[in-house]
């Protein structure tokens, strides 16, 4: 897919089929996350695949938003040292991560982390050190649904030379 195309038509999938996606796409995505802009070049990031059923549904489970994890194929846990940018730059890895799920025709949807009361308890269920704070966790699967959420029309958004 196209990159453009996969920026305008990305949504939050929410539903999973429930198959498995390949190591190698996974792979790719999160590669793409690696790849993300970051403060001073710092890149702070570390990635946890989570892939099995029970950790997926323990995941869900301690998650106030987040239960459609447990069906996923795969659970992205975005982690970042405590830097200056930690969490922008968290953000812009975990935004890569959901438009190049989109590019591989895969659903995806992102669950906060950062100071939500269960980011510890994740942190620690994933074996990240005390030095690494939770950024999000990306739901990725193959999709039970195409979400077809309107978007504010450009017009509405964008401002020339002032508000």
């Amino acid at each position: 897919m196209e990159c453009i195309e996969a920026l305008k038509t990305r949504r939050s999938v929410r539903a999973y089929r429930g198959e498995p996606v390949s190591r190698e796409a996974i792979e790719d995505i999160v590669d793409c996350g690696r790849l993300a802009a970051t403060a001073i070049n710092i890149q702070p990031w570390e990635f946890v695949v989570v892939t099995g059923a029970e950790m997926l549904r323990a995941i869900a489970a301690a998650t106030d938003y987040g239960s459609f994890i447990a069906q996923a194929a795969a659970c992205v846990v975005v982690l970042c040292r405590e830097t200056k940018y930690y969490l922008e730059d968290g953000c812009n890895a975990s935004q890569n991560i959901l438009v190049a799920a989109r590019a591989h025709g895969l659903g995806a949807c992102w669950v906060a982390g950062d100071k939500k009361p269960y980011a510890e308890k994740i942190r620690k269920m994933v074996g990240a050190p005390e030095t690494h704070k939770l950024v999000s966790l990306l739901a990725i699967g193959r999709p039970a649904e195409e979400p077809e959420k309107a978007k504010r029309p450009l017009s509405e958004v964008l401002h020339w030379e002032k508000y």
